[in-house]
């Protein structure tokens, strides 16, 4: 296809729907709003969500695997710990667990749930869906270690009353999980870049015994990729296995507009839902449930894009993107929000607990062992995608029912 005749991706709906929903945000900011605002605040939080999930594609065929994800991830991380400090300021003690609780449900929600429907996905496309596990392998140990310096020390600590961290003990757990992020990014999109791209299966299908193993399908195609683009584009991506496989990557105008209506859709998503927050809130009021459920709802409204774009990249036979944006933006949770909230708590009164109970420890627990049963054959059936969305349906159940 010449550039000429080339149809740009970026169409009338993706470029309106930001701007509408971040109107909707800066007219609904701070206001008590009636129930027909709230319906359509909700219903721009949708569309913004769609706009995020297209526009984050756009901008993933142009850089390629694993940088598409990874600018996804992020944006949703920076721009969801702006609104935890946000709330924490505004919100008094009450909110002295609403980091602790927000990066948790993140865990949750990504390790079981984006893991779990993209494995749903693969498998019933596939019978096998088929990844990296390498790659999938480091993400996971990183989640698994911020998790546990972050979310269960605090509870067996000494230093401080209850499931806190010392002004010392803080500060460590900030440097460290900043610095495995920066060194995980690092592996990611540099030194070990080949283990985090799509594997290479032949349209999807189980790797026959004796066939390359899926690090050298992916090691095979990242040195193909960039072989088949030195005689091009040096700026093009490499093309994805999937429907995709041909398409001309975007322009660099087409790019730079979905990243920063990529940013605009995000701030529209996490600010919309904030607007809607507490009409949901006098609803679990009401319906008599933990506080705790307003949290949940809001970290599955906000995850709502990865989500969409890890499903999709699962339906195009390219489950390590899916891998690549579930347990990237657990560790970008973690990684970035426990040192912004380490920062922010020079000048936040009260307390900041970070230690999690008994029972979200035991699910914690279960999620690393189980992801990491799913994760080492490098394959995955119905089964394994069944196992995560039970342990997503427990925790969701035990927040309501604890």
């Amino acid at each position: 296809m010449s550039t000429a005749t080339r149809k740009s991706p970026l169409t009338d709906w993706t470029l309106v729907v930001p701007v509408v929903a971040l109107v909707a945000l800066v007219f609904s900011w701070g206001r008590d709003l009636p129930s027909g605002v709230v319906a359509l605040v909700a219903l721009c939080l949708g569309g913004a969500v769609l706009a995020a999930v297209h526009h984050a594609e756009v901008v993933a065929h142009r850089v390629g695997e694993p940088f598409g994800s990874l600018v996804l991830a992020v944006a949703v991380t920076v721009i969801e710990v702006a609104l935890i400090v946000t709330l924490m300021a505004d919100g008094g003690p009450k909110t002295a667990s609403l980091a602790r609780d927000t990066v948790f449900a993140a865990v949750m929600i990504t390790c079981n749930g984006i893991v779990g429907l993209s494995l749903l996905v693969g498998a019933l496309r596939n019978r096998v869906a088929v990844f990296n596990a390498e790659g999938s392998g480091a993400a996971l140990a990183t989640v698994a270690t911020l998790a546990v310096l972050s979310l269960v020390l605090p509870t067996f600590t000494t230093s401080k009353p209850g499931p806190e961290f010392s002004t010392a003990q803080l500060a460590f757990a900030a440097v460290a999980s900043l610095s495995l992020y920066g060194v995980f990014i690092a592996v990611q999109t540099v030194r070990h870049r080949d283990y985090f791209l799509p594997v290479d299966t032949g349209a999807g299908r189980s790797r026959p015994a004796g066939a390359a193993s899926p690090s050298e399908a992916a090691t095979a195609m990242a040195s193909a990729s960039a072989a088949a683009s030195a005689g091009g584009d040096a700026g093009g991506a490499a093309p994805a296995p999937g429907d995709e496989d041909h398409a001309e990557p975007p322009s660099v105008r087409d790019a730079l507009i979905s990243l920063g209506l990529l940013l605009v859709a995000l701030v529209a998503v996490v600010g919309d839902a904030k607007a809607v927050s507490p009409t949901i809130e006098a609803g679990v009021e009401s319906a008599g449930l933990p506080n705790a459920v307003v949290g949940v709802i809001i970290a599955l409204l906000v995850l709502a894009p990865e989500t969409l774009a890890a499903v999709r990249a699962a339906r195009r036979d390219r489950v390590q993107t899916s891998l690549n944006l579930a347990y990237g933006s657990a560790i970008a949770s973690i990684g970035l929000t426990i040192p912004a909230i380490a920062l922010a708590s020079i000048w936040l009164s009260g307390p900041l607990l970070l230690g999690l109970g008994p029972i979200h420890m035991v699910l914690l627990a279960l999620t690393i062992m189980v992801s990491a049963l799913t994760i080492v054959p490098g394959r995955a059936t119905l089964l394994q995608a069944g196992v995560h969305l039970v342990l997503l349906a427990a925790y969701l159940f035990l927040a309501v029912s604890p």
